[in-house]
């Protein structure tokens, strides 16, 4: 079986010659089982880590300069920079992430005191909304922090990978995509109070049934999306209920209370927003709960709630997504379909017998061309740990 550390450290010396004195580290991405869109509304979210994500290494340079380089554009080359020049430019493309920590942790008064030569390598599917930036960022905070010291913790790390995309990158995303990359465990999810950040890890114990990850094929820009929209519309919704409430964020309501104060919600879209928000927070406590107790059949029908609310309350989810969803409910030994991360593209996560894999990917593959003309690809996912030196 072929090593992906010996794998991105020849791409490395393909580069920039012996690889000597660096660090090698890998931070993998994220799919979200339930709780979506609630993680910046003070809410609970389910991810785990996947067993994929991005690779890197990296070693000291005895000068200024930064030089990244992704053996997944080779087309690209080196692209140059400087230590002295960390500000933003919206046309660089992928780099943006690495910078945007580099410039968090400097901001935060840790010295990067020398250049650095780094070459990256991802095996997440690109714009499947697998969070491959909160990967790039974590994985940053990782080799950074192995290189030059720092201490840092796993948490730490998170937080910087989400002020970097939030005040850097300017997508104003919540923590629980760098949370689950720096913080996950093999075959548990996370169940996370995005509010307090408590978090508790859940065994993933689904004999019998298969973790399956659709990808769309239609890419999941996340700075291009109406994601900043949709956390405007939710923190006018806050404004208005704390006419009635004394709460700091939407989740903070449960279901009941939402219903007593909602008339003070005069905007239909933003109460549809809201709705969602508290319902879906409801849904997740919910999902953990039938997950830790065995009822995997539970677990699946809130799954199915999850989505509908995405598409009819928030609007995130755009007719592919539906189609996958749609589909994949009509198949007996599915027990659960929904859209996960920011929506907008990207993928959907399914819980499938495993003895109904191959007629679950036979049927709704074709299904997804017929009805939009598009191919869509299938994972099984495996749960891994967090971000780590390898």
């Amino acid at each position: 079986m072929y090593d992906m550390k010996d794998i991105v450290v020849n791409f490395f010396e393909e580069r920039f010659g012996t690889f000597m004195e660096g660090a090698v580290c890998f931070a993998p991405g994220r799919v979200n089982l339930i709780g979506e869109h609630i993680d910046y509304n003070g809410g609970h979210v389910f991810p785990c880590a996947l067993s994929m994500g991005t690779y890197a290494a990296a070693r000291k340079r005895n000068d200024r300069k930064l030089m990244f380089c992704s053996a997944n554009y080779p087309e690209l080359g080196i692209v140059e920079g400087s230590l002295d020049e960390l500000g933003y430019d919206p046309e660089e493309g992928w780099t943006v992430y690495p910078k945007g920590v580099m410039h968090e942790l400097i901001r935060r008064g840790y010295e990067i005191p020398c250049g650095l030569e780094m070459m990256f390598y991802g095996n997440l599917p690109q714009g499947a909304g697998l969070s491959s930036s909160a990967s790039i960022e974590v994985l940053t905070g990782t080799f950074l922090n192995e290189l030059f010291g720092f201490g840092l913790s796993p948490e730490e790390i998170a937080s910087i990978g989400q002020a970097a995309e939030n005040d850097y990158v300017g997508v104003k995303c919540g923590i629980m995509d760098q949370f689950a990359s720096a913080m996950g465990r093999k075959d548990h999810a996370i169940l996370l109070n995005t509010s307090s950040m408590e978090h508790s890890y859940v065994p993933i114990a689904m004999e019998g049934y298969k973790i399956v990850i659709i990808d769309s094929n239609v890419p999941h820009k996340l700075s291009d999306s109406q994601y900043n929209e949709r956390r405007s519309e939710c923190a006018r919704g806050l404004e208005m209920l704390r006419q009635a409430s004394d709460i700091k964020a939407i989740c903070d309501l449960d279901s009941v209370e939402f219903e007593k104060y909602k008339g003070v919600i005069d905007d239909p879209v933003v109460l549809r927003r809201v709705r969602h928000a508290v319902y879906e927070n409801e849904r997740t406590l919910d999902a953990a709960a039938l997950l830790s107790a065995g009822d995997i059949t539970g677990f699946g029908r809130l799954m199915n709630e999850s989505h509908i609310s995405l598409r009819d309350d928030y609007e995130v989810t755009g007719p592919e997504l539906d189609v996958l969803a749609e589909e994949a409910w009509k198949i007996k030994g599915c027990i659960g379909s929904r859209m996960t991360g920011a929506g907008f593209g990207g993928s959907t996560v399914s819980i499938v017998a495993e003895d109904a894999l191959d007629d679950f990917e036979d049927e709704v593959g074709a299904a997804y061309r017929r009805r939009t003309g598009l191919m869509a690809d299938f994972y099984m996912a495996d749960i891994g740990d967090g971000a780590r030196v390898l």
